[in-house]
């Protein structure tokens, strides 16, 4: 029992290790060799050797000669993270003009199980607002954009299956009945709006965003007082979020069948 703290200490020193290890590669120097790395990270020589060895073989690095570079192998697993800070890039101006159109709060969306969680804000101007920002988890059986999920990723209805529909307000779909209604209302019209499903006074109208292969790759939609924002605008605004999310499909590379 005495040798527990020190072994769980020690995956965490390796770890420090192997960070020091990579902080020697940037863009300047992509390739450096054995002999800087140990000079770089004041590490033992037969240490640094040793987990430079080690991470050659695990995939993180890529020997050539006598020098090193990132592994191809470490590179496809940070892909998924690099896909999604290009879509938010690409997808950013798309999100301002949504708002100046709309004069509402625009947000990109991407889901992770079963939750949905804001990765891009363009902020309302108007000064009544309700906050949205980065980093924002939400529930995707509640609000506009987890019925895209749940319309257009087939994966997202597994995520919550078996789990209970938590009722945030009177308005949240509170059986699998409603739920799976207004999923398919999301789908066939190609946008969802609701209101006060999360917050009583909080509405949300969304819509998909598709990548190159046809596949969702996020969603894309406005945030609004219900003060400001009613049933009655769905008309226009339906049609404005679900025009935004083609041209937000298109500048990641979606090319729809009408296009081709």
């Amino acid at each position: 029992m005495a040798k527990e703290p020190g072994a769980a200490a020690a995956p965490l020193l390796v770890l420090v290790k192997v960070a020091a290890i990579l902080k020697c590669f940037s863009l300047e120097d992509p390739e450096p060799t054995l002999q800087q790395i140990i000079r770089r990270t004041g590490l033992p020589a037969s240490t640094c050797q040793r987990l430079v060895q080690n991470m050659v073989r695990e995939g993180f690095l890529d020997r050539d000669g006598d020098r090193y570079r990132i592994g191809i192998r470490f590179v496809q697993w940070s892909a998924p993270g690099t896909i999604g800070l290009d879509i938010v890039r690409a997808v950013r101006p798309v999100l301002h003009a949504l708002r100046d159109e709309t004069g509402e709060t625009a947000c990109l969306y991407v889901r992770d199980g079963a939750h949905r969680t804001v990765v891009a804000v363009a902020e309302t101007r108007h000064v009544v607002i309700r906050p949205f920002y980065v980093g924002q988890v939400m529930p995707i059986h509640a609000g506009a954009p987890g019925k895209i999920f749940l319309a257009f990723d087939p994966e997202a209805r597994t995520a919550i299956e078996g789990s209970e529909l938590t009722r945030y307000t009177e308005n949240t779909p509170g059986t699998w009945v409603q739920l799976d209604a207004q999923v398919e209302l999301a789908r066939s019209q190609g946008f969802f709006a609701a209101f006060g499903e999360r917050n009583s006074d909080v509405g949300s109208i969304s819509a998909p965003v598709y990548d190159h292969l046809g596949d969702l790759a996020a969603v894309l939609g406005v945030g609004f007082p219900l003060q400001r924002i009613g049933p009655d605008d769905v008309e226009w605004l339906g049609p404005a979020v679900a025009r935004a999310a083609r041209a937000a499909s298109e500048a990641i590379g979606y090319r729809s069948p009408e296009m081709h």
